[in-house]
């Protein structure tokens, strides 16, 4: 049975221990919490989030706040382990006492964290993952930035399938919520399209052979593989491929993967890996004025070029930004919710459109294609999903 609105802002006031004052939210600040990876296979991603939200939160702290609030994150480290994760939200929730998450990472840590943020209202802003599950459960607790793994994997394979002619499709995947969405969407889209899904191999999250796994698929006559490891597997996939001499290969990667740090490896070694996700590449957009600048500001702070990472960071936090000013004073779970769903603008640090409204808290459905060139990602095609 769907948890109605009414249930969700009475369980969250009960929670707050105020019968007038919504969780996280004082006459002076607003509290808001993330679990992050910043210390595992996907830390690439998390800790330039952070530092992008911080940089946008302390900004806007210097310029007064939030209708007077400080604006105050608060993240803990889940090393990508999701009983820390779990953990972690806990403590954010029942001690910290968090208005909403922004920013967490993980599928099967947001779902194990779900269990404790939706008794008690916490809404789920933006999570730093693009599976489907991010957007069912309660509709006034959840918000995604863009569209989901699956529809960018789907979309993404279409393209080659029918561009190039491929007729045998495989995966390689962690047999998490996370790659059983990619490996399902690869399957749907290969049979969809009436070609052949041949083979698939599984993997640890920190695996660093795949000599085997390849030799399997190559046997297997596998032309397009989808991939959904963590950063540095995803590298180690390409590479061991080319040492191989396995060059006709292509391999497609999720919004996961869809990170500066592939494109950047040293010698080619990505060169030619496709990915289909829901923003663009920054490096190829700094004749934009707004990406330009906030490239600067990014580099000034950490002296380094702001990778995907930060990008999801700054557009995310910004977007709650937005949100909380809209809200006004009076700020509550209803008037945040109410907030949210008027969000519609485009975002020039993501490349892409911001849309919600009621019953609607998917954020931009394009589905933007690329493929590394030259090292670095290169926009070949765009799909606007429904």
């Amino acid at each position: 049975m769907k948890t109605t609105f009414a249930a969700l802002a009475a369980t969250a006031l009960i929670a707050s221990g105020a019968n007038a004052q919504t969780r996280g939210v004082t006459d002076d600040e607003i509290i808001i919490g993330a679990y992050q990876d910043l210390s595992g296979g996907f830390a690439a991603f998390s800790v330039p989030a952070v530092e992008a939200v911080n940089q946008l939160f302390e900004e806007v702290n210097a310029a007064g706040g939030i209708h007077g609030r400080q604006l105050r994150y608060i993240v803990e480290d889940h090393g990508y382990q999701v009983p820390r994760a779990a953990q972690a939200a806990n403590k954010l929730v029942n001690r910290d006492n968090v208005f909403a998450m922004l920013l967490s990472l993980g599928t099967p840590h947001n779902l194990a964290a779900f269990r404790v943020m939706d008794p008690n209202g916490v809404p789920s802003v933006f999570p730093l993952t693009a599976a489907r599950q991010m957007i069912e459960g309660p509709e006034e607790l959840r918000y995604t930035a863009t569209a989901s793994y699956y529809d960018g994997v789907r979309a993404a394979a279409g393209f080659l399938i029918e561009g190039q002619g491929i007729e045998t499709v495989c995966s390689m995947y962690i047999p998490s919520d996370f790659g059983e969405e990619i490996h399902e969407a690869t399957v749907d889209e290969a049979e969809a399209r009436g070609v052949n899904y041949a083979a698939e191999t599984t993997h640890r999250p920190d695996e660093s052979d795949f000599t085997g796994a390849l030799a399997r698929l190559r046997e297997a006559g596998c032309e397009l593989i989808t991939v959904a490891l963590t950063i540095r597997p995803t590298i180690t996939v390409v590479a061991t491929a080319k040492q191989m001499g396995w060059d006709d290969a292509r391999f497609l990667v999720s919004s996961a993967g869809f990170h500066t740090a592939i494109a950047k490896v040293p010698g080619g070694i990505t060169e030619g890996l496709y990915a289909g996700a829901g923003w663009q590449d920054l490096e190829a957009r700094m004749e934009t004025p707004e990406v330009a600048e906030w490239v600067a500001t990014m580099m000034d702070r950490t002296g380094e070029f702001p990778g995907t990472g930060a990008l999801l960071g700054q557009s995310a936090a910004h977007a709650l930004v937005n949100a909380l000013e809209i809200a006004g004073p009076d700020l509550t779970l209803e008037s945040f919710t109410a907030a949210m769903e008027t969000l519609d603008y485009d975002d020039p640090i993501a490349g892409n459109h911001m849309q919600m409204g009621p019953g609607d808290h998917e954020g931009a459905t394009e589905i933007f294609i690329s493929q590394i060139q030259d090292g670095g990602w290169v926009l070949v095609d765009t799909v606007e999903t429904d």
